[in-house]
């Protein structure tokens, strides 16, 4: 079993090689486990897949079961592990700090950080977005391995169109110290090399916005990671609708068909 100090240096490795790479996003050990076996260098948590896994919708876990969660992924898997840590589970910038400093316990290797209040839904005031962000850096600061700090900038995944303001947030978590910057919501090239252009540190980009583009396409425009959310969950989830429709409505038994080979599966496992 590789040491979360070893499965930290090889994450941010990834983050200052020349090459553009992929963090799918596993939802329970199976699928983490399947992901690893497949070749991938490097995974990450999903909020909205989480929830699903307990029947909630995304932004109903506790972090509690954040940690546990955290906890479980980091155990069964060898490669460095990303979490999707919400808003830091806390609105004032001391309780943000402590608390990265629980999930980094937990074994994986980075998390991101939202300036989106999930309780009040709405943007954190830009001084405060900032704050939050530079405590969480102090507290990273404070650990013996090279923990990576996300920082995100919320406003176009909640509707609020302003690529301007999104720039000066990301600016303004990369003076404070954050590892990576990201701001999901982002469709376009032409804005993916607008915003990339104007940082200096590595950029993820959250792919299901960008239908028809190619990882390539993505490096092109300033990409250094590139992520898919709660996509894979989702597209998971599908096949269960179809199959349970059928079974149904036409109690018919067809999609048994698609069933993944339970031999290349435990194959993955390892």
């Amino acid at each position: 079993m590789f040491s979360q100090k070893i499965k930290c240096k090889v994450f941010a490795d990834l983050h200052q090689q020349d090459d553009v790479f992929l963090i799918p996003n596993p939802w329970d050990i199976g699928s983490a486990k399947v992901l690893q076996g497949l070749g991938f260098k490097a995974l990450a948590t999903t909020s909205s897949g989480l929830a699903y896994t307990l029947g909630r919708a995304d932004g109903e876990v506790t972090l509690e079961e954040k940690l546990f969660h955290c906890s479980e992924l980091a155990a069964n898997t060898t490669i460095p592990i990303n979490a999707d840590f919400e808003n830091g589970f806390a609105d004032d910038p001391e309780t943000v700090a402590h608390n990265v400093l629980k999930v980094a316990s937990t074994g994986i290797a980075g998390c991101s950080i939202e300036d989106f209040s999930r309780d009040a839904l709405s943007l954190y005031d830009f001084n405060l977005a900032v704050e939050r962000v530079q405590a969480a850096v102090e507290a990273v600061a404070t650990l013996d391995f090279p923990f990576q700090l996300t920082a995100r900038a919320e406003n176009l995944l909640r509707g609020i169109n302003d690529l301007d303001d999104t720039i000066k947030r990301l600016q303004a978590f990369e003076a404070v110290g954050a590892n990576v910057l990201y701001a999901p919501g982002i469709c376009s090239l032409v804005d993916l090399k607008q915003v990339t252009s104007e940082l200096k540190s590595p950029f993820n980009v959250l792919a299901p916005f960008f239908r028809g583009v190619s990882v390539d396409d993505l490096a092109e425009a300033g990409a250094k990671r590139v992520s898919i959310g709660g996509a894979l969950n989702w597209a998971a989830v599908n096949p269960i609708l179809k199959a349970g429709k059928e079974m149904l409505e036409k109690g018919t038994f067809n999609w048994t068909a698609e069933m993944a080979p339970n031999g290349e599966v435990k194959k993955l496992f390892g």
